[in-house]
């Protein structure tokens, strides 16, 4: 689990990392998002500017409208008997209304006459003009009488209420680009897995079709006609195509199987002739002299008996093929399975036959089928294991499954040949085989289909003592009372 973790957080992180691992409606948002980041930024600069520029500009224009002000309104008088400089009128209270603002007047020789609030002006000015110091805006300028100058003034605003308008209004612009931008990533996502959502309908459409195989399904018809309306039409287009190829292709089979199941049932009928004519020509052939006759006639003899069983298994696959293969009824697994091994005893020569059959199976099946199954499985544990092996029968019930078994001491079948060893006309020959060139190769296939159409499987593994092991599952029919018992028996 650990690693399976450490898997999938790399995999989300390679996502992350790059772009083009993403979702489409990621894309899409993440590209709204870029260019309204973009475009917001252009805007709040150029506001911010602009903002910025007309705040200061009125701040300079009502400083120096307050200077020329007291230009017009303040004179610097001396008295006739030379007293000390005084300043007309005394209304300037007014221009220091606010906290932030000082004022300052000076006679010619820079002798300060009145002060509001001038401690933070600094030292006297030594020339008029404009100066930013301490945090304030500082003008100084000439009062003059009829041209003739006879003082100065000094008028200051501090420019931190400016600086803090300027900064509230830069941190608005940001925050609403920022938030611009994320509400542009909402929308963007929301707007794209809007328009998706077609996409996806058809996509899991192909994915059920794709799981399935069944190329009949439909695809989902969006409700507008656009590019996703003409793409959907086209996937119909191809399924029905398929569906139409498909169906011919099964007819075609179809076709097929019932000939080679026809053709498979009518050669028995002359196989059957000939075998019985060469059987009677061998019994004829007893005497003196005809050793050669009937050495030609044993000859042909095997070669039908081969093609019989040939034309036999070729006949049971074609049936089961075309869905032929004869009708179902209860029957007694384990009953089936002990007639198989009686059969079946002629073949083991000298290995040890074990058999553990104790319970009766009810199957829904055909005997028949059942028979040949559980009689392939023995002559092929029989053919592959050498003399002195052991092969067992064994006959289970588990859960709703009977199971039949057939386990051997022998060489085993290679774990590559497991997957394809029911395929038809495998064949697998080793050093143990007892009956190579005989084989067809079909007897396992036949066991497959068999099993099939009783609705079970079958499966070839390892047995616990090395050797190989194949198991068949067949549905139980019903659970009913056990009237009959077949003992363990070795032979």
């Amino acid at each position: 689990m650990v690693a399976t973790a450490r898997t999938n957080t790399a995999a989300w992180l390679r996502r992350v990392v790059h772009p083009r691992a993403w979702p489409v409606r990621w894309r899409l948002a993440a590209v709204s998002a870029v260019l309204t980041l973009v475009i917001l930024m252009i805007f709040g600069a150029t506001i911010g500017q602009i903002a910025t520029t007309r705040i200061r500009d009125d701040f300079n224009s009502e400083v120096n409208t307050a200077v020329e002000s007291l230009q017009r309104e303040l004179h610097v008088v001396r008295s006739l008997i030379g007293a000390e400089p005084d300043v007309v009128p005394q209304r300037l209270a007014g221009y220091v209304a606010t906290e932030d603002a000082s004022l300052r007047v000076f006679d010619s020789n820079g002798q300060e006459l009145r002060q509001l609030r001038g401690g933070r002006l600094g030292a006297p000015p030594k020339e008029t003009g404009t100066v930013e110091r301490n945090g304030m805006r500082i003008v100084t300028a000439v009062l003059s009488e009829e041209g003739i100058g006879t003082g100065y003034v000094q008028y200051g605003r501090s420019t931190a209420h400016v600086d803090d308008t300027i900064d509230r209004i830069w941190f608005l612009i940001v925050a609403g680009i920022f938030g611009g931008t994320a509400l542009a990533v909402l929308a963007g996502v929301a707007i794209a897995s809007r328009a998706m959502r077609p996409i996806a309908a058809l996509t899991a459409s192909a994915k059920e079709v794709s799981e399935t195989r069944d190329p009949s399904r439909h695809m989902p018809r969006p409700p507008v006609e656009d590019e996703v309306g003409e793409l959907a039409d086209t996937l119909e287009q191809m399924l029905r195509s398929l569906d139409a190829a498909r169906g011919e292709r099964e007819q075609a089979m179809q076709q097929q199987r019932e000939f080679v199941a026809d053709a498979s049932h009518e050669l028995r009928t002359p196989l059957t002739s000939v075998l019985a004519n060469l059987e009677l020509l061998q019994a004829s052939l007893g005497g003196p002299g005809q050793a050669e006759d009937r050495e030609i006639v044993d000859s042909a003899l095997r070669s039908s008996r081969r093609m019989s069983r040939l034309v036999s298994d070729l006949l049971l696959l074609a049936r089961a093929d075309a869905g032929r293969l004869a009708a179902h009824k209860r029957v007694d697994l384990a009953e089936i399975a002990g007639d198989a091994a009686l059969e079946a005893m002629p073949l083991m020569g000298g290995r040890q036959f074990v058999i553990d059959n104790d319970r009766p199976l009810p199957v829904e099946g055909s005997s028949d089928e059942l028979h040949r199954m559980i009689l392939n499985l023995l002559d092929n544990a029989a053919r592959h294991t050498p003399d002195g092996a052991t092969i067992e029968l064994r006959l289970s019930q588990q859960g709703d499954d009977a199971v039949v078994e057939v386990a051997d001491d022998g060489p085993g079948v290679p774990e590559a040949m497991r997957t394809q060893i029911f395929d038809r006309f495998v064949r697998g020959e080793g050093p143990a085989d007892t009956a190579r060139g005989t084989g067809t190769g079909l007897g396992l296939a036949i066991v497959s289909a068999v099993a099939a159409s009783h609705g079970g499987t079958v499966e070839a593994t390892e047995s616990p003592s090395g050797g190989a092991l194949f198991r068949a599952r067949i549905p139980v029919a019903t659970t009913e009372p056990a009237d009959k018992k077949h003992s363990t028996s070795i032979f």
